[in-house]
């Protein structure tokens, strides 16, 4: 966590999520199914077990879902789940411009365990 923490209001933080997901490659965007992307403030305890960690500080975001890579025979499924969470965010920013990039960033991270790409495999690229 930084000594100073950036707060912004769950509209802003919202739409800052959106930028981000409009900000991805048209060909991505068009790619994602059957995913929801939602904002919520902090991890439940069941988000960081299935994260396998300890901290809600250390959870930015979270995917839930079968990966597209990983799909057969998926009709009439629940859609997957991209969460965001926006407090773990802010507090490891001591900026509005470090939120946007960690939102950014985040939000990519997500996506990409949409389309089957670990945290691994993350790091090879410039988000890594």
């Amino acid at each position: 966590m930084v000594d100073r923490m950036v707060r912004l209001s769950l509209r802003e933080f919202e739409r800052l999520v959106l930028k981000a997901l409009d900000g991805l490659p048209p060909s991505i965007r068009q790619r994602m199914d059957n995913v929801d992307v939602v904002v919520e403030e902090w991890p439940r305890p069941d988000d960081l077990e299935e994260a396998g960690l300890d901290d809600r500080h250390d959870l930015f975001g979270l995917y839930q879902g079968i990966p597209l890579t990983e799909r057969t025979h998926y009709d009439m499924a629940l859609p997957d789940k991209i969460t965001i969470f926006q407090r773990p965010i802010e507090a490891a920013c001591a900026t509005r411009a470090d939120v946007v990039n960690e939102v950014r960033v985040t939000v990519i991270y997500e996506v990409a365990h949409h389309f089957g790409l670990s945290d691994a495999e993350l790091e090879h690229t410039e988000y890594g």
